[in-house]
């Protein structure tokens, strides 16, 4: 019989292998752990995941403050570890599972974790590719890098502008690599995101709008003209340029949420429906 092989960001795993295997880098900074659950705001309301818990160095606060906790962690040796440290806790369940394998709550939750590095993106994409979900919002530690382009003014990824219409998402400090164990080769950050009270496109456009992210970005680098056109006619691309008050030539990966907005509403008012992008992947 043939393995089954899995990918998670180009790393090819056999099934039943961790995917988060030498990604994950353990928080042992008290300080830093306390501000990151202060930060979270939680409280007896909330339901807080915890995603990559490890020996459970976060959940140790977030159970003292928060309804529930649901500790998830697919190393056996952690789950052990997690299970005898929390077994008196009633508001704390140990989650023995892959993390991108988990079932999200269907009721409102929140996201206080230090991330596996190995499955950033994917795990980033669980919580907002969808926002019809249940995740509210969320204080992540992730690799420096990725915290940089999930916030970054440019964005050359669909799925990144795709989450910005419902969530905000803000770069909030550096992390040293030395408040880890084992040290990561690179520095690490901490990100808030935060549902929109006001998303800029509603929820139920949420695949029409992606079909036209998909298609604007084909080429991040291209113009406005270059990118739109297709779908656009000349003259209604002339219209949006002077809504946006773009003057001069940019690449349409430095437009922003707010012009994103305007696309959007200008294609679902005035091009015929047989004109709007079809979604290509999820």
């Amino acid at each position: 019989m043939t393995k089954k092989i899995h990918k998670y960001n180009g790393k090819k795993l056999s099934r039943g292998e961790p995917p988060n295997f030498s990604g994950q880098h353990l928080m042992h900074n008290k300080k830093l752990i306390n501000e990151i659950v202060d930060l979270s705001k939680v409280s007896t309301h909330d339901m807080v995941l915890d995603l990559g818990a490890g020996k459970g160095a976060l959940t140790s606060v977030l159970c003292q403050k928060a309804g529930k906790v649901l500790a998830v962690e697919y190393d056996s040796k952690f789950v052990e570890v997690l299970k005898e440290k929390f077994r008196l806790n009633q508001n704390t369940k140990i989650i023995h599972q892959d993390i991108l394998r988990i079932n999200l709550p269907r009721e409102p939750f929140v996201v206080i974790s230090n991330i596996p590095y190995a499955i950033t993106t994917p795990i980033m994409k669980m919580l907002l590719n969808n926002p019809s979900s249940g995740f509210q919002r969320g204080v992540i530690v992730m690799e420096k890098g990725a915290a940089k382009r999930f916030t970054s003014n440019i964005v050359k990824d669909a799925y990144v502008i795709l989450w910005r219409m419902w969530f905000d998402i803000r770069y909030l400090k550096d992390i040293s690599r030395k408040n880890f164990s084992p040290s990561p080769k690179v520095d690490s950050a901490i990100i808030t995101i935060n549902r929109k009270a006001k998303p800029i496109v509603p929820i139920r456009d949420y695949s029409i709008f992606w079909g036209l992210a998909e298609y604007v970005l084909n080429a991040p680098q291209s113009s406005v003209d270059l990118a739109l056109r297709g779908v656009f006619t000349p003259s209604q691309i002339k219209h949006i340029k002077r809504n946006l008050q773009i003057k001069n030539e940019i690449p349409v990966a430095a437009l922003s949420e707010q012009h994103w907005g305007v696309i959007f509403e200008t294609m679902v008012k005035h091009v015929p429906k047989f004109r709007w992008p079809i979604i290509k992947k999820f």
